[in-house]
């Protein structure tokens, strides 16, 4: 009889693995979408997630950059490379001369999809040396970086990040319940068979 219990139990145990590895697997899939914007520097962020449900794309995205100047250069294609800042987060393996480019991202991985926008990549120019020539006001405010375009930049980013981080959050949130009501359930079918199994035992040493 023991060991029909302990046979009961590891097939019970083996079926709740599945259960709790059923959603984590089949949660998502289909068609993705890019969200392409400029870094405020010399390269993009694309934001991979799916269509349905806007959730994070967490498998592994194979996709390349390619783009064209407004004074005919082009560039790429390049392979994407996964950003440290969140899981569905992507950078052109290789920054974008400065200009203005369109900028087409092509994925085909885990789903195809594709997306084109016009980005301004530049570097900032460096603040010249106290031992260097000072320069007339009007000059000088030339050199520097371009106030609005330098926030708009920070503030591209800053919002693609929180996005990514927001919808790895949201998943966690949705699949957290349903792993407790599987859990909860395979525990009273194992109460239950063990009652019943202790019950045949009584009956049987009575007789």
């Amino acid at each position: 009889m023991n060991k029909a219990l302990r046979y009961t139990m590891a097939l019970l145990l083996a079926g709740l693995a599945l259960m709790l590895g059923a959603p984590a697997a089949s949660a998502h899939g289909g068609p993705i979408k890019l969200e392409v914007t400029g870094d405020g520097a010399d390269n993009v962020n694309v934001l991979v997630t799916y269509k349905e449900d806007d959730h994070p794309v967490t498998a592994i995205v194979v996709a390349t950059l390619a783009a064209k100047s407004t004074d005919g250069r082009t560039f790429g294609p390049v392979p994407l490379r996964s950003a440290p800042e969140g899981q569905n987060l992507y950078h052109a393996a290789e920054p974008l001369p400065a200009g203005e480019w369109k900028v087409t991202v092509k994925a085909t991985e885990p789903s195809k999809a594709s997306k084109t926008v016009k980005v301004k990549a530049g570097v900032v120019a460096a603040v010249p040396q106290a031992a260097t020539t000072t320069l007339a006001p009007d000059k000088a405010a030339a050199t520097g970086p371009a106030p609005d375009q330098a926030a708009a930049g920070e503030s591209a980013t800053g919002k693609t990040v929180d996005r990514a981080a927001a919808a790895s959050a949201q998943e966690a949130d949705d699949s957290t319940p349903l792993k407790i009501g599987l859990i909860a359930f395979a525990a009273a079918v194992a109460v239950a068979a063990w009652i019943v199994l202790a019950r045949r035992k009584n009956l049987y040493s009575r007789h």
